[in-house]
């Protein structure tokens, strides 16, 4: 690779800076009997990469992106207003992780007072 090559890791950032914006957040907007609507969504990105041990060649990466809708902008009569979609499957894993949390401190607790 010659030196004015970018390296793996810049050529992930190049990717990164130019697909995560706001076009991927915000969709196009829907017009109908006077109102707008924005759809909004919430992008994540993610990105790993590694190599084998030492002398060893090799090594690989990866990286994801999924979105979720979260809302939409409402726009009438020259006011604007965000309306959440409530995502049960997201409440449900907050939920779960609290569930979790509070039970592993009451186990620990417990081990502690051993």
């Amino acid at each position: 690779m010659s030196s004015n090559e970018p390296s793996f890791i810049e050529r992930i950032a190049e990717s990164v800076q130019m697909h995560a914006n706001a076009k991927q957040v915000y969709g196009e907007p829907i017009e109908r009997g006077g109102m707008t609507l924005i759809p909004v969504a919430r992008v994540q990105w993610g990105f790993g990469a590694g190599t084998l041990g030492r002398g060893t060649r090799g090594g690989g990466g990866g990286g994801g992106v999924r979105a979720y809708p979260s809302g939409f902008i409402e726009l009438h009569d020259g006011h604007a207003a965000f309306r959440a979609i409530h995502d049960a499957h997201s409440t449900a894993l907050l939920g779960g992780v609290a569930l979790g949390g509070l039970v592993a401190g009451l186990v620990l607790g417990r081990l502690l007072r051993r």
